[in-house]
């Protein structure tokens, strides 16, 4: 009599450890859900971070173009053109100036970073441009900071040209012109520069558009790497493939309701192109989550510690970043770089987003990122299984 109430004990036991280890796709969908919400460290970097990125991160950026660069001028010529072309380059926006007596004081100022860089009006500068012989003036940046040294020199280049325009159109009505007709000359084919995407050209407006798809996949990466290590260690790890699709969708839930955060409010916010293909944009985040979030299954199944997770993809955000073509052409890495920057989900999923929400780009015409995406989460997916398959070997093993 007691062995068969042990038999039907026992028997429970291994039915019930078959049920744990064969949910379905809903029961793991909840209780994926239930521990991220549980989980202080895991709800904190999945939805608490990426809010708080997306309120702060822009901040810095939000005067969005540099004016008022500080600047030196050098007049070693102290003449009536040196005089005007001080005076137009103190009235440019980009620059805020300053005189100095020698170069050596500019350079100090600089050393000091005081200024960014510094004009040196040459001495009998006048006096060469009245007698029609070549003349110039030089301007000197700091090309330790890039973003500056632009605005050093094109804030120079603007107020040295406004003046030697004027002094062409001048020799041309001493020479008999008309000064409609001088006017014209001076520019015979004129230019007109239009900023496409970004009409304000400022740096904001580039940089957060990119960087919040990089958020968005750290901040998942981590905390699904740190939900399945911790469920390594706790033994909860194993399951079906109807479990770990269950398990990734619910984590590629809350960042999709993330990545709507960023393109219907943080976006308009601070005043973002936005919105030129929201339906594409909803379809790439329905795509780059999952596949993201499949890549922190296989993490976590790796590392199988909850601290290792954020001590290992912590570092990586800035070579991710690098190498995804955005702040640098692609075409210019490495041959190694360009294989295996493709390994990673924002090499296609920075530019696609960019391209569908900034610019406006159809499905169609960003088809390779989409496609990219999909290969990437077929290819996760099979890591995935491999690594599910090792972690059951390993306790057969035991």
């Amino acid at each position: 009599m007691s062995s068969n109430s042990n038999h039907k004990s026992s028997t429970k036991i291994v039915v019930s450890e078959e049920i744990l280890a064969s949910p379905s796709f809903f029961g793991s969908f909840l209780q994926t859900i239930k521990d991220v919400f549980s989980d202080k460290g895991v709800l904190l970097l999945l939805m608490i971070a990426p809010i708080i990125y997306g309120f702060f991160y822009p901040w810095p950026y939000s005067t969005e173009v540099v004016n008022h660069v500080p600047v030196g001028i050098i007049d070693k010529d102290n003449s009536p053109l040196s005089q005007t072309i001080v005076r137009y380059a103190s009235a440019s926006p980009q620059l805020d100036t300053k005189r100095f007596l020698n170069e050596q004081q500019a350079i100090d100022a600089i050393w000091a970073d005081d200024i960014a860089g510094y004009m040196i009006i040459p001495s009998g500068l006048e006096q060469q441009v009245l007698s029609g012989k070549a003349a110039s003036v030089s301007v000197l940046g700091n090309g330790g900071y890039f973003l500056l040294n632009k605005n050093v020199q094109m804030g120079f280049l603007q107020a040295v040209s406004t003046v030697s325009a004027g002094i062409e159109v001048k020799k041309n009505v001493a020479q008999g012109a008309y000064l409609a007709t001088a006017s014209a000359k001076t520019q015979a084919v004129p230019l007109k520069i239009i900023p496409l995407y970004n009409q304000t050209e400022g740096y904001g407006a580039y940089v957060v558009p990119a960087v919040s798809i990089l958020i968005l996949q750290q901040t998942l990466l981590m905390s699904t790497a740190m939900l399945i290590s911790t469920w390594y260690e706790q033994r909860r790890h194993r399951t079906n493939i109807r479990g770990w699709l269950g398990r990734i969708a619910a984590l590629s839930m809350f960042s999709f309701v993330i990545g709507c955060f960023y393109y219907g409010w943080a976006f308009e916010l601070h005043d973002y192109p936005r919105g030129q293909n929201m339906l594409g944009s909803l379809l790439f985040l329905l795509l780059f989550c999952p596949t993201v979030a499949t890549l922190g299954c296989v993490l976590g199944l790796w590392f199988r510690q909850r601290e290792r997770s954020m001590q290992i993809l912590i570092f990586s955000s800035l070579p991710m970043f690098f190498v995804s073509g955005y702040p640098w052409p692609a075409h210019q890495l490495p041959e190694f770089l360009q294989i295996i920057r493709w390994l990673l989900p924002t090499t296609p999923g920075i530019n696609t987003s960019v391209q569908l929400n900034q610019m406006g780009a159809s499905i169609a015409q960003v088809a390779t990122g989409f496609y990219a995406l999909a290969g990437l989460w077929i290819f996760y997916f099979i890591l995935l299984l491999l690594f599910r398959w090792l972690t059951s070997e390993r306790k057969n093993a035991y």
